[in-house]
């Protein structure tokens, strides 16, 4: 009789409770689109292979692999998927829980064994009161958005920092490009004082200047080829290389974009995703704090079971209401701390915009500054310091100059290639640094490395 009246009864309670959950509306996960992209992009480079590329590379082809295989972007994608998770877990309802009480067991006298027992096998639900559930899945699907604009500025510090090794792998370059020219014209230079100190032409000094200028130069073109090397591996690292294996970077580096002539910073970081996430932030606080203020709010927990009467072999139904009462407990250090974090990420959002837009006026100043450099000895001073050296190399062969004057000219024409270089390589700097701060291009029409 017992078994004939329970079973159903505990299995319509289980259908009653699958029947609900199988019900419930369900939930799509916001996306903001850019990120997912680079979202997927990120969960196939977990698995797949990092090709090694070979042979001279592009900066278009060094930021592919690196948005493929950057170890970093991999990492904040995956935050992502954990996000995603979170929010999946948000928007779990409660499991019920069964309880099955036996009370008179095993006593004395006829409540000795099971006899006199009283059996309750109940089936229980939580219910949450405050719309708890769609406060709590609206934080972690802001969550989610916030892990979105994380991935985005990720992305952009990636395409930074590929755009900053590529730019010092071609300065590097060319540094020991100058540093080998430079290295041959010593090595001529000294052969041909040697041959002028026999003939009796010039004295035994210049012989050993142009030892010292020949052993300089054979110095600068080791740290250059040690720089070139270091600057291949830097490059390779941001798409987790260990080793660099390509041969060489190619790219327009002396075409150097001109300076916007007028900037309004506040409107060219409006697209920045650093400043951009703080209005979500605020969302997903305002999101915790209305979710910790329906947390004061108590839920109630409603069972419904069987009860067998061994002693009469009688059963009954029972339904069971459960409140706790919020007399000490009112969740208000939750909802103190949620409404502090509100204000922080208000003030949070003002400290950024000042900081992003003193950096970029800073990185604007510099690119300006850089770019009137590379005018300057491009047009003047370059040219300038080379017909000078030419003229001194000319008057040396015929006997107007001597050996000392020849290396003051030399030295100040190739210390001057070498500030070009320099100044070249703190425009395009300058630049990448102006386009991650407005986090786009700064103007596609302008020319790039590569």
């Amino acid at each position: 009789m017992y078994r004939s009246i329970c079973k159903p009864s505990v299995a319509a309670l289980l259908l009653l409770v699958a029947g609900c959950r199988t019900m419930e509306d369900p939930l799509t996960l916001p996306s903001r689109g850019v990120s997912e992209s680079a979202s997927s992009v990120q969960e196939t480079s977990t698995v797949a292979m990092n090709p090694e590329p070979t042979g001279a590379v592009t900066l278009r082809e060094a930021a592919a692999l690196a948005l493929m295989h950057n170890p970093r972007l991999a990492v904040v994608s995956l935050e992502r998927r954990a996000a995603e998770a979170r929010w999946l877990q948000a928007s779990v309802r409660p499991n019920p829980e069964l309880a099955v009480e036996i009370e008179s067991l095993a006593g004395s006298g006829p409540r000795s064994g099971f006899d006199g027992a009283e059996t309750i096998v109940s089936l229980g639900q939580l219910i949450e009161r405050g719309g708890k559930r769609d406060k709590r899945v609206r934080a972690a699907s802001l969550d989610v958005e916030l892990a979105e604009w994380d991935l985005e500025s990720q992305r952009l510090d990636t395409l930074h920092e590929v755009t900053q090794a590529f730019v010092g792998l071609l300065a590097a370059q060319e540094r020991l490009a100058l540093a080998g020219q430079l290295h041959g014209l010593s090595g001529e230079a000294q052969s041909a004082v040697v041959q002028r100190v026999e003939a009796g032409k010039d004295s035994a000094v210049d012989a050993l200047r142009a030892d010292v200028a020949l052993s300089h130069s054979r110095i600068e073109l080791q740290k250059a080829t040690r720089a070139l090397a270091a600057a291949r591996q830097n490059l390779a690292a941001t798409w987790g290389a260990r080793a660099a294996s390509f041969e060489m970077a190619t790219g327009d580096f002396y075409v150097v974009p001109v300076p916007p002539a007028t900037a309004d910073v506040n409107e060219m970081i409006a697209a920045n995703p650093d400043l951009a996430r703080w209005a979500t932030e605020q969302k997903q606080r305002r999101a915790a704090l209305d979710l910790q203020k329906a947390q004061a709010k108590s839920d109630v927990t409603v069972a419904a079971g069987v009860q067998r009467f061994e002693e009469t072999d009688d059963s009954a139904f029972l339904v069971s209401l459960a409140l706790p009462v919020p007399l000490f407990d009112r969740n208000q250090g939750g909802i103190e701390e949620a409404t502090v974090n509100l204000a922080r990420a208000r003030k949070g959002h003002q400290a950024a915009e000042i900081e992003i837009a003193t950096l970029l006026g800073r990185a604007l100043n510099e690119l300006a500054a850089a770019y009137e450099e590379v005018r300057i000895l491009q047009a003047d001073v370059l040219p300038k310091a080379q017909q000078a050296f030419e003229a001194a190399q000319q008057g040396y062969r015929e006997g107007k100059f001597d050996y000392l004057y020849v290396l003051d000219t030399q030295r100040t024409f190739f210390e001057t290639k070498v500030q070009y270089i320099d100044a070249v390589e703190a425009c395009h700097l300058s630049r990448a640094d102006v386009e991650r701060l407005m986090g786009q291009a700064l103007d596609p029409d302008l020319p790039s490395v590569g």
